[in-house]
């Protein structure tokens, strides 16, 4: 039974947020109001609402339920909470399974450092971050250059509390040696307050403080710290001459586009830092019935509730109603300066806005080219193939042991060509420690699509990494189940190698003797060869896991008085197990909650293997 519009008449017309709900109770959508009742009025006049999806998300609503507040900016709160507890299939959702690299400066170190790091979500509070970057390459040439520039140390905590005398990079002029004093706390940290402001864009800021310290140093007769000092200046201005994307705004700033083609939405952010570009990334939605206003006001509370950092600016394509209420919100989030939210439209922050745009538009043609030869690919390998289904969903299964110890296999998914990392499952084996992989492969498919079937989640095609005898195991355990519609090959490198840039790939289908051989430059074999060497890699980092596990176990658990805990302390602190045996009593001394009984403990084992 559908929504009766009658009862709208009903609605309350102070501001507040409404859910739009079907006839099992599940939140299609939510929105906020001015005013609830002329609002939501809107979504059930002919023609009145433009959006595409709109008609879907109408006929679909069961019943809707209105929470009512003081203000705009209780609503705006109240509908961000509610899209992200409820996951509306109508509302845009920023997912936190992505993964960010971005370059961390450890500030709450007496010694802080520029580090690589990978997060997903939001970063944890312990230190400044500068990014995220669109690749790791970008990240890795940023941080190559800062150790170039800036003479902060690059070893772990743990060697820099071992150390003695300084490494090669003091000698090579790339550290200043805190280690072993070689410099003032008020001198390192000059170093760090250079590298923040070279990050954020203030190159010439840095400069200006280098020009200086080489007149002071040349005045005070040391030469070759100047000469040193002049190198670094050289190396900034030629790095400031390569940037090529250089604004004359002079401020940070974060520029959005979107780009709409049917149900699909691409919206970009470019990421401006001292009138430079110093980043851009992109996010998809698909069968979103917000408009552009309620999307890019969604997107700013969902978005910036996660970073470190808010610029002064973000520069929108579109005006918001509620700007001022999104403005004082993320204000309070970072209180360090105001947040303008600004709808240009013309001169400089305009021309940002069209590159914005122009980059949206670019993104949604590459992914629907990459999308269509994907489509492609699939196409032939179910032709070439001969598969029964079209192989939009695969599933790709591979073995691990060494001398038969902690057998372990690995399923990987690939959904429309591409990584489906949430169906990736790994299992423990119970096959014993005979090293059979025709019973490592039954017995891992039979828990699989046992499961599979019960749940009806089946896939169009399983490929099982061997050749014709894994193939007839992955066909009797199918029979065994009663599973049919599933297609089922086998693909085997030659003498069974696992080495990437082989091409010589067997693919063995059922009720064929001979194998098919494809080309070398086949995009078929191309996608086979990145499916099978992703099952192998997870297989491989699980069963090494594993491995470890045992190892360390039976090498500190059974030691009287150390257990998890202090287990975790010593490894975290000395690196390895090997540092642990050679450690002496006072660096032992140093791990918290290691006693002297722990301590001689640790010793006489240690004494008990050499002997």
């Amino acid at each position: 039974m559908s929504f009766d519009p009658q009862k709208l008449n009903l609605f309350p017309t102070q501001p507040g947020v409404y859910l739009m709900k079907d006839l099992q109770g599940v939140v299609l959508y939510v929105g906020k109001a001015k005013n609830l009742r002329q609002r939501v009025k809107q979504y059930f006049v002919p023609g009145r609402d433009g959006r595409l999806m709109v008609p879907y998300l109408v006929a679909k609503i069961n019943h809707i339920d209105t929470i009512v507040v003081s203000s705009e900016k209780e609503a705006l709160l109240l509908e961000n909470n509610l899209i992200k507890q409820h996951k509306p299939r109508y509302n845009a959702l920023l997912k936190d399974d992505k993964s960010y690299i971005a370059l961390k400066i450890t500030t709450k170190e007496q010694w802080p450092t520029v580090k690589l790091v990978r997060y997903r979500g939001s970063p944890e509070p312990d230190g400044l971050y500068f990014g995220p970057y669109t690749s790791a390459q970008a990240a890795r040439q940023t941080l190559d250059l800062l150790q170039r520039l800036f003479p902060l140390r690059q070893c772990s905590d743990q060697e820099l509390a071992r150390r003695t005398r300084p490494c090669l990079l003091y000698q090579m002029k790339r550290c200043v040696g805190p280690c072993v004093q070689k410099c003032t706390k008020e001198e390192y940290d000059h170093h760090v307050q250079r590298t923040i402001k070279f990050l954020r864009g203030q190159d010439k800021e840095v400069l200006k403080d280098l020009y200086e310290d080489m007149n002071r140093l040349s005045e005070a007769l040391e030469f070759e710290k100047a000469a040193q000092t002049l190198r670094t200046i050289q190396y900034i201005e030629k790095t400031i001459e390569s940037q090529h994307v250089d604004r004359p705004l002079g401020v940070d700033a974060d520029a959005l586009g979107i780009y709409r083609h049917g149900e699909e939405v691409i919206l970009v952010q470019l990421l401006f830092r001292g009138g430079r570009l110093v980043g851009s990334r992109h996010f998809d939605f698909s069968n979103i019935a917000e408009d552009d206003t309620e999307l890019l006001s969604s997107f700013l509370l969902q978005h910036y509730e996660r970073q470190m950092e808010i610029p002064p600016d973000i520069l929108l394509p579109v005006a918001l109603s509620d700007r001022e209420s999104v403005e004082e919100i993320l204000t309070g989030r970072q209180q360090q300066h105001k947040v303008h939210v600004h709808f240009p439209q013309r001169g400089e922050k305009k021309a940002l806005l069209d590159m914005a745009y122009t980059n949206a538009e670019a993104i949604f043609k590459s992914q629907k080219d990459e999308e269509a030869l994907r489509e492609k690919t699939l196409l032939e390998m179910q032709e070439r193939l001969r598969l029964a289904r079209y192989p939009s969903r695969i599933e790709c299964f591979d073995n691990s042991t060494i001398a038969g110890t902690e057998p372990v296999s690995s399923m990987v998914a690939f959904t429309n060509g591409l990584k489906d990392s949430k169906r990736y499952r790994t299992y423990r084996l119970k096959i014993g420690t005979k090293s059979d992989d025709y019973a490592a492969m039954q017995e891992v498919l039979l828990r699989r699509y046992k499961r599979a079937k019960e749940e009806n989640d089946l896939p169009d095609l399983v490929i099982v990494d061997g050749g014709k005898g894994q193939l007839n195991i992955a066909l009797k355990v199918f029979e065994e189940l009663n599973v049919t519609g599933v297609d089922v090959i086998g693909l085997a490198k030659e003498q069974g190698r696992h080495d990437k840039g082989m091409t010589e790939e067997q693919v063995f289908l059922p009720n064929q003797k001979n194998p098919i051989l494809l080309k070398k430059n086949s995009s078929i074999l191309f996608l086979l060869q990145r499916i099978r060497d992703e099952a192998h890699r997870v297989a491989i980092s699980f069963h090494r896991k594993r491995r470890t596990k045992r190892t360390l176990h039976s090498a500190l658990d059974d030691i009287p008085g150390i257990g998890p805990a202090k287990r975790k302390a010593l490894l975290k602190h000395f690196g390895s197990l090997k540092k642990v045996e050679i450690a002496t009593e006072g660096e032992l001394k140093q791990v918290k909650g290691i006693s002297d009984a722990n301590i001689a403990a640790l010793k006489a084992f240690f004494q008990g293997k050499k002997d």
